[in-house]
Formats: C-alpha cells, sequence, structure tokens
C-alpha cells in the first residue's frame, strides 16, 4: 500500500525486502480514483478561496489572514502529499533521485504540521478575541503575524527527521523505491507515536481547551448581559460584564467556523492516525486491506473540507469567486463588515469600561 508507507513512515526496508506478493491492482485503481478526485477537489477549491483573498488583501481581516495561510498549508498537502502519492501508486515505484526523496517526505510531513498547526492558532486567537478582546484590539491587524510565523516555523522544524529517516535505496535486485529505515522494534513504534502526539493529541488537547472557555465565556456574558438588561442605563456594567458588547455576531460566527474547522480536522485525521499505531504496534494488523487504504484516504478530504467550511459561513465569499470566473469586480465594501463590526464593538467595550470609572 502505497500510500501507507508515505506517510507513516513505518515499514522499513527489511520488510520491503521481505515482501514478495504484488500489490492488489483493484486497490490500487481505488487509490487511485479516489485520490484523482481529492486532488482536483483540494487543487479547485483552495486555489479559488485564496485567489478572492489575495484580491481582497488590503482588506484583509484577521480570521481571513488565518484563513489565507491555512489555504496555503492545505494546497501544500495537495501538491506535495496527494500529487506525489497519485504519482506513486500509477508508477508503484517511486520514480526519482535520493533528494527528491527527502524532499518529497520532508514537505508531505510540513503539509501535515501546517494544515494543523494553523487551525490551532486561527483557535488560540479566537480565544483572544472573545476572552481578550483588548488584547486583539490593540495588536490590530498584519498579514504576517505571531502564530502565523510560529506555526510555519513548527512545521518546519518539526518535518526535519523525515530528512534523515527516507532515502532512496535498493529494495530488489536493480529496483528502487523511497523507503524508511529504522532501528527494529522500538524505532517505528517511537516516530509514529511521536508523530501522532504532535501532530493530532497535543493539538487536539489546545483547541478544545481554547474551544471550552470560549463558550464558557460566551455563556456567562450572556448571561449577564441578561441579568444587566434592566440596569444598562442607570448603572455601567462591570468591567468583565461590558465586554459583552464585545461579542458580535460576526465574532460569534466565526467562533462556530473554527469549531466546524476544527471537527472536520478530528474527523478526516482521527481514522488516519488510529491505523497508523495499529499498524506499528500490532504485528497482525490488516495493513493490506481495503479499509486500512480508505482510512487512511480520509485524512485527504481534510484539504477538502476546510475551503468548503469557510465558503458555507462566508456567504460573501460564493460571490467573490463567481466575480472572480466571470472577470467582475465585487463589492469591496463588504470585505471590511468584520473589522467595523470588531471596531464598533470593542468601542462600545471602551465606553462602558471609562464610563464606569
Amino acid at each position: 500500500m502505497a500510500w501507507f508507507r508515505v506517510n507513516t513512515s513505518n515499514i522499513t526496508l527489511e520488510s520491503a525486502l521481505s515482501e514478495e506478493e504484488p500489490r492488489d491492482e483493484r486497490l490500487a485503481q481505488l487509490e487511485i480514483a479516489l485520490l484523482s478526485i481529492i486532488f482536483i477537489l483540494a487543487a479547485i477549491l483552495n486555489i479559488g478561496v485564496l485567489l478572492v483573498l489575495l484580491k481582497r488583501r488590503k482588506q484583509l481581516s484577521r480570521m481571513r489572514v488565518f484563513v489565507f495561510h491555512l489555504c496555503v498549508a492545505d494546497l501544500v498537502v495537495t501538491f506535495f502529499q496527494v500529487c506525489p502519492q497519485l504519482m506513486w501508486d500509477i508508477t508503484d515505484r517511486f520514480l526519482g533521485p535520493d533528494a527528491l526523496c527527502r524532499a518529497v517526505k520532508y514537505l508531505q510531513v510540513v503539509g501535515m504540521f501546517a494544515s494543523t498547526y494553523m487551525i490551532v492558532v486561527m483557535t488560540i486567537d479566537r480565544y483572544q478575541a472573545i476572552c481578550n478582546p483588548m488584547v486583539t484590539f490593540q495588536r490590530g491587524r498584519a498579514r504576517w503575524n505571531a502564530p502565523v510565523c510560529a506555526a510555519w516555523c513548527v512545521s518546519f522544524i518539526g518535518s526535519l527527521p523525515q530528512i534523515f529517516i527516507f532515502s532512496r535505496v535498493e529494495v530488489a535486485p536493480g529496483v528502487y523505491d523511497c523507503w524508511a529505515q529504522f532501528i527494529k522494534p522500538w524505532g517505528p513504534r517511537a516516530y509514529v507515536t511521536w508523530t501522532t502526539l504532535v501532530i493530532f493529541v497535543l493539538p487536539i488537547l489546545t483547541v478544545t481547551v481554547c474551544q471550552v472557555r470560549i463558550c464558557r465565556t460566551v455563556h456567562f456574558n450572556f448571561h449577564m448581559k441578561t441579568q444587566h438588561v434592566g440596569e444598562v442605563v442607570s448603572k455601567p456594567l462591570s468591567s468583565r460584564a461590558s465586554s459583552v458588547a464585545g461579542v458580535s455576531k460576526a465574532r460569534v460566527k466565526t467562533v462556530k467556523m473554527t469549531v466546524v474547522i476544527v471537527l472536520a480536522y478530528i474527523i478526516c485525521w482521527t481514522p488516519f492516525f488510529t491505523v497508523q499505531l495499529w499498524s506499528v504496534w500490532d504485528v497482525e494488523a490488516p495493513t493490506q486491506t481495503a479499509t486500512f487504504t480508505i482510512l487512511m484516504l480520509l485524512a485527504s478530504l481534510n484539504s477538502c473540507a476546510n475551503p468548503c467550511i469557510y465558503l458555507l459561513f462566508s456567504w460573501k465569499l460564493p460571490r467573490g469567486l463567481v466575480a472572480l470566473m466571470c472577470g467582475g469586480e465585487s463589492d469591496m465594501r463588504e470585505s471590511i463588515q468584520d473589522e467595523a463590526t470588531m471596531v464598533s464593538s470593542l468601542y462600545i467595550s471602551l465606553k462602558s469600561l471609562s464610563d464606569s470609572r
């Protein structure tokens, strides 16, 4: 199973040399068909969203900056993970020099890291916007802000082991392929477990904590707003209650979108990492079955899901895509609505704080 050896990093050269059974051609054809569909959809959707955001780059809100870089990360997955895997399945062997083998393996994990940690920093940013709106207001808007740079740095640095683990080796007389070499038996287990922790478990725990605190803050603020609705005119709200005004509909909408993106990530990647761990910790795992293949292919669907989610939550973006394809100009005034809403809500919060003093 080519996808398995490309992304799990857990099949060693010794296991490759011991495999004498030819690959299942029906399974290979199914994998090629699914990867082709995923590649086309992910490329079209992410490029389309990226072009619209680039066209409105002067009016990008903080949330759209994160979505922009998430699209870039998903394109890295599309062109450097899905596309090489598709070509690998067609040829059955990796055709290329050792440097290309290491570069492909490195960029594949860069895409996984970037897509994951862009969701993490996006969630943390929403947490700051809801729970600490003053901090968000003082930061302002930056196309290359610190969280985005941190996410990319973690991606580039965290993927470095791939360069040293994978290489072009001779798996049979005159037959070369791109394989990982580990110290058995603990090497594959340690690496796959570590990858699962840093790319899946720790990010999921982080976003879960942030989302729980966001929900608690929103619930508390709306509860305080209901309790003090009769006292707004005669008595100013407390500093924390005054932050209710800062939880605008636009912010709640972006929080909902972030929650859906996180859920889509969990749904797509949980089967992948589950079978990864199963394959290295259980020597009798059915790695050559169609079930394993389909479960691991679900991970690539995440690159298709993210732009679809943003399109669903941003009614202006589909219109922008249509305008872009038709060569027309979209209404640029709509693109700054989120920023105007944020500034006005923060102004209300600041005014309430000043009145309370």
